[in-house]
């Protein structure tokens, strides 16, 4: 694709970046058989190569954002299948983060809008605020009805019921049991550790089972996805510092072998720290550090090389595996989580249509909910075709989506090779 930059813009290291990306386009169309809002609405303005062509006139003419732009790039889930799918290795992810920040800093939305987003950055980044506003939305259920119909996504995915805090969620070290082989961070996340704290508990049994000692680093918390994809770049690079500063002081005090992390969307951004502070002299060197580092749960027990033992009756229940698509297509991880799966015994199925968006991605089911029900929908149907004992999936974003409209249970991948190694079994299952 041509660009005209200036030599003036390209003096800036953003939109040398987004030059860079524009040019590496070849309009081949690749992208809009995956996208998940062009195979709904079948509009080139919602594809990939669509939204393209509109960043890059907003971009090269340093143009506020016009409404017609903020609808289109709204739209869009950050699902990068279409970063999969390209030939070209047009670098998507980084091209619509800055389109959002461009959004963020030129744009004004309503003020119902505005008003959803900031809550949403001022209170789930945040467990002990999140935890006070999803007991909240819980006694506000019954209201739904009476409530402006932009409120209602959010109080359809409160929880029926909230777990206490878990004793593993606070700043620790966890050790191994027996000879310890490696020493890792755990990042605890933000939402997952009030609606499914469960899933950090299944992660330090298994990894302390298998040698692996466990640190929860006092100050590190919320990744800054959330906020990152909001466009509100300051407060998610503020998150990520310190991150960044937690674990640099584990590797500086104990060592790290690894940064685990049981989120998929938490590990595509983590991963991406590198680039985030590239330019940042103070954070640099650490944040690229860090991102070489942090490896998902299923990444970094397939790398431990430990066999798993199949247990007694595991081939009884078949497993239909929902890759999350920041697992298959922001991290690349497609096979590490469904052979151990398979390695632990089970009977490991995939669905139709598996490179889909099930329309969660992180508040897209809240801020475009009726795209994201059509997604969910689909992905539910696909799933039941396969008649599933349990549901396994590696982000908790996609657990909270699908699980009210599933008749089978849905649970962690890390839930499942705790069980089969020794664990308690996962909440639902039969």
């Amino acid at each position: 694709m041509q660009t005209h930059f200036s030599l003036a813009q390209l003096a800036d290291s953003d939109t040398a970046v987004a030059n860079e990306i524009l040019r590496s386009c070849v309009h081949c169309g690749f992208c809009t058989a995956t996208c998940p809002t062009y195979v709904l609405l079948g509009d080139e303005l919602d594809s990939p190569r669509g939204r393209i062509y509109m960043m890059k006139q907003m971009f090269e003419e340093a143009a506020p954002a016009t409404k017609e732009v903020v609808t289109h790039i709204d739209r869009c889930l950050s699902c990068l299948s279409c970063m999969t799918t390209c030939p070209s290795g047009v670098h998507y992810q980084h091209l619509v983060d800055q389109g959002r920040k461009h959004i963020e800093e030129t744009y004004t939305r309503p003020m119902m809008d505005r008003m959803i987003r900031w809550a949403l950055s001022v209170t789930i980044p945040y467990p002990s605020r999140f935890r006070l506003a999803m007991t909240a939305a819980m006694m506000a259920r019954p209201l739904a009805p009476l409530l402006p119909k932009r409120l209602r996504p959010m109080l359809a995915l409160t929880p029926r019921r909230l777990s206490k805090r878990s004793p593993v969620d606070t700043p620790q070290v966890i050790a191994a049991e027996g000879t310890r082989l490696k020493r890792v961070a755990l990042l605890n996340s933000c939402a997952q550790t009030v609606l499914a704290p469960q899933i950090n508990e299944a992660t330090v049994r298994l990894l302390t089972r298998l040698g692996v000692e466990v640190v929860v680093a006092e100050g590190a918390g919320c990744c800054g996805s959330l906020v990152h994809h909001l466009g509100k770049v300051d407060q998610s690079h503020a998150q990520a510092k310190a991150n960044i500063d937690a674990w640099t002081r584990e590797i500086d005090g104990g060592g790290l072998d690894a940064l685990v992390i049981n989120a998929s969307g938490c590990g595509t951004q983590i991963k991406d720290y590198g680039f985030m502070f590239r330019d940042d002299p103070d954070y640099a060197e650490k944040a690229a550090r860090i991102s070489e580092l942090a490896r998902d749960v299923t990444e970094f027990v397939t790398d431990l090389d430990v066999a798993l033992t199949p247990f007694d009756g595991a081939a009884d229940v078949p497993v239909t595996y929902h890759s999350a698509c920041s697992m298959q297509h922001g991290q690349g991880l497609r096979r590490q989580p469904r052979d151990l799966l398979a390695a632990a015994g089970f009977t490991v199925r995939e669905p139709a249509e598996g490179h889909l968006c099930c329309g969660s991605a992180g508040t897209y089911n809240i801020l475009q909910s009726e795209l994201a029900e059509q997604l969910r929908d689909r992905k539910v149907a696909n799933i039941a075709a396969t008649a599933p004992a349990v549901v396994a999936t590696g982000n908790i974003g996609c657990m909270t989506q699908l699980a009210d409209a599933m008749d089978a249970p849905i649970v962690h991948t890390v839930e499942l090779l705790d069980w089969a190694t020794g664990g308690p079994k996962p909440s639902g299952i039969n």
